[in-house]
């Protein structure tokens, strides 16, 4: 209960020094406020929080890391946002809806330098580049899912590194910058990067879950959004895979467009085993997770990854 209480102690901290940052133009000051208000889960900061809790001197530059990690995150959040033309992000209206996509950019471009500057007075150029890496793959990520869009000959090898990159390398470097922060050895590093990576891909493929349910209320989100955007994730891959000629017809029918009956676009995809192979995905990196943070010596690490595990796995939203 304490390492919980302090890890929460950190995480206002960050949130502290996020919105500790004084604007004075207006507009820029309106939008990093509406931005900075809504409460996220912040799982990629507690994981820096976590794997450089190994060495607390370096309080200062720990709390400094974990506010970078946030800032990358957001910014992709923001980006994304246009992207996908979301009206909403977490239950409220989107930056894009309620400004615009010029706005949402250029803020998203404004909060991606902030992190910049931040790394820059980390000094530590491995740190450095390994974040700069990994701000490099996330956009990979994108990018070849936008590609993959309407893709109905995408493969199971393809989807994951989707996730990979837009998910899991941003929870990996979060992992690996705070051990590295830290002063871990070579092992240790390992570890916490592998637990970490394995975290995310299991975090996407929870989240592509989500996306097929029938509770819009529960998840606070509008559901089969990814379906209406043309996407091929886990759910629609595996029953699509199973899927004979008419279910493929029918199946196909539904991609990309903004209205079909949720609950026959539902009952099909669950019939086809998408949701039961999805969820045995989910299952295979839980385990590869737990493996790797079985491997982390440090028993408080060890068991707040763990923690970590357990809530991405049973999240409702």
């Amino acid at each position: 209960m304490k390492n919980s209480l302090s890890l929460q102690k950190e995480l206002n901290l960050v949130k502290k020094l996020i919105k500790n940052e004084i604007i004075e133009e207006k507009t820029i000051s309106d939008l990093y406020k509406y931005i900075f208000n809504s409460d996220g889960k912040r799982l990629r900061a507690k994981l820096s929080l976590i794997t450089s809790s190994l060495n607390k001197r370096k309080n200062k530059k720990r709390l400094k890391l974990a506010a970078v990690i946030e800032l990358l995150h957001t910014a992709t959040l923001v980006h994304d946002d246009v992207v996908d033309e979301s009206q909403t992000r977490r239950g409220i209206k989107s930056v894009n809806n309620l400004w615009s996509n010029a706005h949402s950019v250029l803020i998203g471009d404004y909060i991606y330098s902030k992190a910049f500057i931040l790394m820059v007075e980390i000094g530590d150029s491995k740190i450095l580049r390994e974040l700069a890496n990994a701000t490099n793959d996330i956009s990979k990520g994108e990018l070849i899912q936008l590609d993959a869009l309407q893709n109905l000959s995408i493969n199971l090898r393809q989807l994951e590194a989707i996730s990979y990159f837009k998910t899991g390398r941003l929870f990996e470097a979060s992992a690996r910058t705070g051990a590295m922060l830290s002063g871990g050895d070579a092992n240790f590093i390992k570890n916490v990067s592998k637990c970490a990576k394995y975290l995310g891909i299991l975090f996407q493929v929870k989240d592509d879950l989500l996306d097929y349910s029938l509770k819009e209320e529960v998840i606070g989100k509008p559901v089969f959004q990814d379906m209406k955007e043309g996407k091929v994730t886990y759910p629609f891959y595996f029953a699509y895979k199973n899927a004979d000629k008419k279910d493929k017809t029918t199946l196909k029918s539904y991609l990309g467009k903004n209205k079909f009956n949720i609950n026959k676009a539902y009952n099909l995809i669950y019939q086809l085993n998408g949701i039961k192979e999805t969820e045995l995905l989910a299952s295979k990196y839980l385990n590869k997770a737990v493996n790797a943070a079985n491997s982390i010596k440090n028993k408080h690490i060890k068991e707040e990854m763990l923690k970590l595990i357990n809530s991405a796995l049973y999240r409702k939203k």
